[in-house]
Formats: structure tokens, C-alpha cells, sequence
């Protein structure tokens, strides 16, 4: 995963001046753009109701829209200054890696918890409640921020060995390519990445096949939350895989380098674009769009107080609904 946007928009040292932004770097701006709005939504939907704040579901949620904000917005300015050929010094460019190195892998650290919240939901609804508290929710943050420092820890080490007290007092264009000057630190870094995944792919399977086995069991209403869990759980999967193949790009970039250097640079925008942004569009996808009471609440704020007519008969017909079930039931 540690092939971030900083790595792929890695540029050779400018010939001369400042090159203006193009095309693709501006889709790119409009798709941060777009991102950012939908997860800082989110966030301030989150942080305004108690009921969100106080639901160890949400609280991962939420920690995973900061971490993705932070990182979109840290990457795009590298992605500027980068695709200008603006320099800066090694000493700042290498605090900036390491809270991007955090970044990258606490996302999908945080969608196996969320993964392991589902679990014990749907495969342990009597202990739920006493497993899944926002104490243990903020603990589990605290644990993911620790496991993420391990990578941040091995890929300074990696740097002190690699370089002489010399090179922390010069400039470059600050990339983690430019950092990773020997092949022995993209092993480690992808050696630690590995473990991560292998990791984080366990657990979602087993995730993914324990509630599986519950769902078949189960009917009526239950089957069908529990099938939503599924859903979930796949999706988490899917944004896995699209994480994992980072690991890969590399290769074929290299392969495209050899042979063409305007290929390489489209292939390079297209790898950002699928394998780095579209796995953090994927967070809101599962855990905001597809909740309801929680995309209430967000249309809410999303038009300033306009749906509050909607919201509220929307509450109504719930009522209803739980009220016609009731009745059915006695009778």
C-alpha cells in the first residue's frame, strides 16, 4: 500500500522553472474535491449527534473518514508541488512520509475492526452489547494507531541506515521514491505491507464466512440483516483487494518506463485514481449511504435544514410500520 500518490506522481528533477498543472492533475482536483465535501459531511454528521458519537459502529466509521481526509489532503498538495517540480526540504518531506505511511495503512486496519464489529453483531447479539462499547471502540483506535507505527517506525530506521547525515540538510521533490533511492527498502517496506494484509485478509475472511453461516440458518428479518452484513463484509474485501494491488503497480510501472515515458505517466495517474482514491470512496459507499438513519441525518445538514419535513415523516412511517407489527403480532 505504501505506493501513495506522493510515490506515483514522483517526476524526474525539472530542467528549468515550475510546469503548470494539466488536464489529468486537474480531474484529480475535482475528484479531491468532490471526496473531501462527501467525508467532511460525514464527519460533521457524525460529531452532531450523540447517538453517532456514542455507537462504537460510527466511531470506527468516523476515524476512518478523518484518516482518508488527511491523507487526501496531505497527498494532493504533494501531487501539486510535485507535478510543479517544487522542492522542499528532505528533513520535512520525510515527517510528511511518515504520517502518510500512518495514514495509508490505518484505513484498512480500521474496515478489519469494523469487519470484527459486524462479526460479533450478527454472530453474538447477546454480547454484544457488553463487546462492542465506545470505550472499546476508542480503544481499538488507540491499538490501530500503534500497529500503523510499526511500518512508520521500520521505514525510518530503513532511512537512517540507507543515507548520510548530509542528505536531511538538502531538498528534493518530495516523494517516497526519492526516499527509497535501494531496492532493500521497497522490499522491507513491501515485506511489512505483506504481513499487514495477510493480517487484515484472515480476519475479514473469517468475518465474511461466519456470518454466512449464521445468514443460512437464519430467516425472515434476521436473514435479511444479516445478508446486509455480507454485503459489508465484501465490500470491506473489495476495497482490501483494491489497496493490495498498489503493491503491484509498481511492477508494471516500471515495465511501461522502459518503453514509454507518456504511457507511464497516464498509467501512473490511473493507478492513483483506481487503487488510491477509489478504495476511500468506497468508506462512505458502505458505512453512509448505505445506513439509513444515518443518511437521514446527513441529508438533514446536506441541505441546510431543508429535509427536516422529510425526516420527520420518515420517523412517522417508521413508527407506523413498528406500530402495524405490533398489532400483527397480538392478533
Amino acid at each position: 500500500m505504501q505506493n501513495t500518490s506522493q510515490g506515483n506522481f514522483s517526476l524526474p528533477p525539472p530542467a528549468v522553472g515550475v510546469r503548470p498543472l494539466n488536464e489529468k492533475a486537474l480531474l484529480i482536483q475535482a475528484l479531491i474535491a468532490l471526496f473531501l465535501y462527501v467525508n467532511v459531511l460525514m464527519i460533521f454528521t457524525f460529531f452532531q449527534k450523540e447517538a453517532f458519537r456514542t455507537n462504537p459502529r460510527y466511531i470506527l466509521f468516523a476515524h476512518t473518514l478523518i484518516c482518508d481526509c488527511a491523507f487526501l489532503i496531505i497527498t494532493d498538495i504533494l501531487l501539486l508541488l510535485t507535478v510543479a517540480r517544487i522542492v522542499m526540504p528532505t528533513s520535512l518531506c520525510i515527517i510528511i512520509c511518515a504520517i502518510l505511511v500512518n495514514l495509508n495503512i490505518a484505513t484498512p486496519l480500521t474496515l478489519t475492526a469494523m469487519s470484527m464489529e459486524r462479526y460479533v453483531s450478527i454472530c453474538m447479539p447477546l454480547r454484544h452489547a457488553e463487546i462492542s462499547t465506545p470505550q472499546r471502540a476508542m480503544h481499538a483506535v488507540l491499538v490501530i494507531q500503534a500497529l500503523c507505527s510499526v511500518h512508520v517506525v521500520v521505514m525510518l530506521l530503513s532511512l537512517f541506515v540507507a543515507y548520510p547525515l548530509s542528505f536531511y540538510s538538502s531538498s528534493l521533490v518530495c516523494s517516497l521514491v526519492m526516499l527509497h533511492a535501494y531496492a532493500w527498502q521497497k522490499h522491507l517496506s513491501d515485506a511489512v505491507l505483506q504481513l499487514y494484509f495477510l493480517f487484515m485478509s484472515l480476519v475479514i475472511c473469517f468475518s465474511y464466512f461466519k456470518i454466512m453461516g449464521v445468514a443460512r440458518a437464519a430467516s425472515g428479518e434476521d436473514r435479511k440483516s444479516m445478508n446486509k452484513g455480507l454485503k459489508t463484509v465484501l465490500l470491506h474485501a473489495l476495497q482490501l483487494i483494491l489497496s493490495l494491488i498498489q503493491l503491484w503497480c509498481p511492477f508494471v510501472e516500471a515495465a511501461v518506463l522502459r518503453i514509454d515515458w507518456k504511457v507511464f505517466e497516464t498509467i501512473r495517474y490511473f493507478d492513483y485514481i483506481m487503487f488510491i482514491l477509489a478504495p476511500r470512496c468506497l468508506v462512505p459507499l458502505v458505512y453512509g449511504l448505505r445506513d439509513e438513519s444515518f443518511t437521514v441525518v446527513l441529508q438533514y445538514y446536506a441541505l441546510f435544514g431543508c429535509h427536516k419535513r422529510i425526516t420527520q415523516v420518515h420517523v412517522h412511517k417508521q413508527k407506523a410500520r413498528s406500530t402495524k407489527k405490533r398489532v400483527a403480532q397480538n392478533v
